[in-house]
Formats: C-alpha cells, structure tokens, sequence
C-alpha cells in the first residue's frame, strides 16, 4: 500500500516519477488510475495470475471483476452491508453503475467515481504476455466523512479485490 505516493509527471504520459530518468530497458509503471488521481491518499496494486485462455481485453476484465454475478458471495454480503451503513455517516449510497469502465486504452481499463466523500479511481489490465491480471487502485480522501468511511475499507480492500479478481480470473478461463 502507498500513502501519499510520488508524483508523476503527467505532461510525460505518466511515463515517469518526478526527478527520475529514463533510460531504455528500465522497468516503468503506469496506471490509468494514477494518472486520473496523481496524488492519492491511498493507493495499492494487487496482481493475480490467470490461465493463458482468459481474454486479454481489459474491458471484459474490468466489467467481470466488478460484475456483481461474478461477485463472491461474502464480498456481496459485505457490499449489501456497506449500501446499508453508509447513510449513518451522510454518505450517500452507491448508484448500481459505479463500477462501469469509463476509458480503455491500451491493456487497461479505468474505472472512476467521484463524490462528495472520496474519489476513486481503479485500473484494470491484463498482461497478455505473462499472464497476469492488474488492478490498480487510488483514492482521494474528502473531509471526515472520506476518511471514517475508509478505515474499515482501507482493511477489506485489498482482501475483497483479490477475491473478485481470482474469482474473474476462473469465469474467464471458462469462457
């Protein structure tokens, strides 16, 4: 996890950190979800392998892991819980689209939401080549509302998001 991460230059295409070079055959790493929130409160990276049949398009990778079918039961439960308490702390609830893919380009996909409480921003790409599913998360805490509503979520993330990417990952190998 990050807190408050380095800075990346946007006007180089999010190539690069600020004040780094960029020499050929060193390793580089962008996010359509760093460039959409560059400075975020939290930001973390979780990477899952999948089979070599799964799809390499990162839209149908970004609708599967956030398609509600394909949803672990409990990560369900716990988004009918969140739905359910968000409102005790003036948080309004989630619209049923908050996950829709708003950018594609290239491997990855970009999933955005803003509101009044928090920013969130999540890319989802997939390495054809190794085989390996990324989503890429970062958020932008707003006012105390963000940050109560985030210390319980700043502890599932991680756990959750793995859980529906290893799930996306065993639909996908069956289509």
């Amino acid at each position: 996890m990050l807190s408050r991460g380095p800075r990346y230059d946007q006007g180089m295409g999010m190539e690069n950190p600020v004040g780094s070079s960029s020499r050929a055959g060193e390793p580089v790493f962008r996010s359509l979800a760093l460039e959409a929130i560059p400075e975020p409160d939290y930001a973390d990276v979780i990477v899952v392998p999948c089979r070599q049949s799964a799809t390499s398009d990162p839209r149908a990778w970004a609708d599967t892991v956030f398609s509600r079918s394909a949803m672990p039961r409990w990560v369900l439960a716990l988004m009918a819980l969140r739905q359910q308490l968000v409102g005790l702390a003036g948080i309004p609830k989630a619209p049923a689209d908050v996950f829709a893919v708003s950018r594609v380009a290239g491997e990855e996909a970009l999933i955005t939401a803003e509101d009044r409480h928090l920013d969130f921003s999540c890319g989802v790409a997939f390495d054809a080549a190794s085989h390996l599913l990324r989503v890429t998360t970062a958020v932008r805490l707003k006012g105390w509302r963000g940050r109560l509503y985030f210390v319980p979520v700043r502890v599932l993330h991680p756990l959750v998001l793995r859980a529906m990417m290893l799930r996306a990952a065993r639909v996908l190998a069956r289509n």
